[in-house]
């Protein structure tokens, strides 16, 4: 039987287990990435291990997220990381230099190659045809030490695409209905791997848009071919000698076949507050708008930026709009300055921000109250902007602009004739913002300051598991509900016990106190508990402040794999209608736990304490995983 892209990929990094649907396996990693709001976290990690420098191909520190310097935290962590990566033979990349996964794209992706990143849209690079999964900052930091990854064998959903974007509709539209049909939910377990004759029309900043919202889906990753657009890419950034062609067999079978006709797809948009909320931009144009974002962590390539500052050429936008652009690098700024792009921005209204995520991530340009913002970013949790409520829209760089001229939502299709843009043959490129280490960094000193702090201890598990459901929530509750970001929260990331006031603080802001009270905490929660960002502060935070086990219906990937490697017991509800037997304050026990564990038993009673009802909860975990679980987390078991 013929092999998908995916399962070539995999193959050829295999350390451990069998190519098998669910079955735990173990690859190797080339290349890790980290950035700033999660990287001190990661770095405190490998520190602890005591290595004195990474073991892969190529690990690269960003800066990209905490870019606001308001006081001297973000700066003492920039300074951190850079000395960091000098210590331990890592490059590093300045703060304002680009947005992680872009920039890797740009400058280091190599087709066939392992990808691990503490950024949930590290899969941007599968448009490179890089098997580039997001994960949690010790998952990189272990692999960071040379350890493989561990996950489960996804399911290999094939997307084939048909003919072409017609004028106006671009990726965005294409992965905007891939999350009308699949929902947020949809990609859990699965890698979705693109081909079919529509692909060649996609280049491969087009691909990377498509990779990066993959993740929206709750996927493993999304993947591409390497073939004559990903060596197109890479020749116009210098790079020819990086790619090898890998395409799927023509035999390949693939667990479902979803297939999309882009000649037929038109300007879609999601509507608050989810990315899977998608509609028709016919459907709902004319609602006025107060803020248009053009760029960062997804559509912030020079295609997007110069499609955006053609149809700017001689416009101007609407009194009412504030109008932002966030480049994804400095290299896509620097492109659009060079082909006259940035004259007509500027001239247009728009104001330019140094390169990276900013808004995507709650640092800076929150909207006013009540205010309408369309951005063309990956994500629009509630309250995610730094506004809370909020009221945020994702979508195509081609309606951003012309919502941006209108005042309100507009079909891009509107403005006439659609603007010729391509992707520079050859690029203008400026590494000078990376930083390559010395050869020997054992006499560089890492400068921590007091923002920095020890990363906490963690018991292990005891022979019986009793607590207090201190929160319950609905389905769909997203990392961002659990540990927020924002310019407030983000620069406490190295500081555990100063972030862990947050937890929780846009679902009930109480929760600290009371668990810090309780001693010993659970939360209840639906249907896929931690979607969205990578972040492990929001698994190390609760935990700091005793979480000990999470019941839901089920769980998000990253989020799960997170909650193992600091101790937290993911359960799942073995009937899902036990969810509304329990309410807030019930106390809980689970005994004999430990014992229970250590036989391999995942069937679990939980007591209720004050009525005697008793609920089953199945902890899905692999032997390795129980192991971590016993220990009280992963640096608990690596020290042991």
């Amino acid at each position: 039987m013929g092999k998908t892209v995916a399962e070539k990929i995999i193959e050829s990094h295999l350390v451990k287990g069998k190519i098998e649907v669910g079955s735990e396996i173990a690859i190797k990693i080339d290349h890790t990435l980290t950035q700033d709001a999660t990287g001190t976290m990661v770095v405190l990690e490998f520190i602890a291990m005591k290595l004195p420098q990474v073991r892969t191909e190529l690990s690269v520190s960003y800066v990209d997220h905490n870019l606001l310097q308001t006081d001297f935290k973000n700066a003492d962590d920039h300074r951190f990381l850079r000395t960091a990566a000098a210590k331990f033979g890592v490059v590093f990349s300045r703060p304002g230099n680009g947005v992680s996964h872009q920039v890797h794209m740009e400058r280091f992706s190599v087709p066939g190659k392992t990808l691990l990143g503490s950024d949930s849209h590290t899969p941007t690079n599968g448009g490179m045809c890089m098997l580039a999964i997001g994960a949690g900052g010790l998952d990189v930091a272990m692999a960071m030490a040379g350890e493989p990854f561990y996950l489960n064998m996804p399911r290999i959903v094939g997307v084939r695409l048909l003919g072409k974007l017609q004028p106006w509709v671009s990726a965005k539209d294409v992965i905007l209905e891939l999350l009308r049909r699949q929902s947020v939910k949809g990609g859990v377990g699965k890698i979705y791997e693109y081909f079919g004759p529509g692909v060649a029309d996609l280049s491969s900043t087009d691909r990377a848009v498509i990779g990066n919202m993959g993740a929206e889906l709750g996927a493993t990753t999304s993947i591409f071919p390497s073939d004559h657009r990903t060596k197109e890419f890479l020749k116009s950034q210098g790079r020819d000698s990086a790619w090898t062609e890998i395409l799927a067999d023509p035999d390949a079978k693939y667990y479902e076949i979803i297939e999309i006709d882009l000649s037929t797809l038109e300007p879609m948009i999601a509507c608050p507050s989810s990315p899977d909320n998608v509609k028709k931009v016919s459907e709902i144009e004319g609602l006025p708008v107060n803020q248009v974002i053009v760029g960062s962590s997804a559509n912030s390539s020079f295609r997007d930026l110069m499609i955006t500052a053609k149809v700017m050429e001689g416009r101007h936008c609407h009194p009412d709009i504030s109008f932002e652009i966030n480049p994804g690098s400095n290299q896509a700024l620097l492109n659009v300055a060079s082909f006259g792009g940035l004259t007509n921005l500027i001239t247009g209204g728009a104001r330019i921000h140094q390169s990276g995520c900013l808004g995507c991530i709650g640092m800076g340009q929150a909207p006013g109250t009540g205010a309408v913002s369309l951005r063309t970013f990956p994500r629009n949790f509630l309250g995610r902007s730094g506004s809370f409520p909020d009221s945020v829209y994702l979508c195509s760089p081609e309606t951003a602009v012309a919502s941006a001229i209108f005042g309100k939502i507009t079909d891009p299709r509107k403005l006439g004739d659609y603007p010729a843009v391509s992707n520079p043959e050859k690029y203008v490129v400026n590494d000078e913002n990376l930083i390559y280490p010395p050869e020997s960094g054992e006499s560089v000193e890492v400068i921590m300051g007091p923002n920095i702090k020890p990363f906490p201890e963690f018991a292990p598990l005891g022979d019986d598991l009793e607590g207090v459901i201190g929160l319950k929530v609905n389905d769909n509750i997203t990392t961002d509900h659990i540990m927020p970001a924002g310019s407030k929260v983000l620069p406490l990331r190295s500081n555990i016990p100063a972030i862990s006031e947050f937890v929780f603080n846009n679902v009930d802001q109480d929760f600290p106190g009371r668990a810090k009270q309780a001693g010993s905490v659970f939360v209840v929660a639906g249907e896929n508990y931690g979607q969205g960002s990578s972040r492990e502060h929001a698994a190390i935070a609760p935990r700091f402040l005793g979480v000990r086990a999470k019941f839901a219906k089920s769980f998000a990937r990253i989020h799960k794999a997170n909650l193992i490697n600091f101790g937290i017991l993911p359960l799942r509800f073995e009937n899902p209608e036990d969810y509304d037997l329990l309410k807030l304050g019930d106390r809980l026990k689970i005994s004999g736990i430990r014992k229970s564990l250590e036989q391999g038993t995942d069937s679990l009673e939980a007591r209720e304490l004050s009525s005697g009802k008793s609920i089953r909860v199945r902890l899905e975990a692999t032997p390795r995983e129980l192991k971590i679980l016993l220990a009280g987390g992963l640096i608990n078991l690596a020290k042991n």
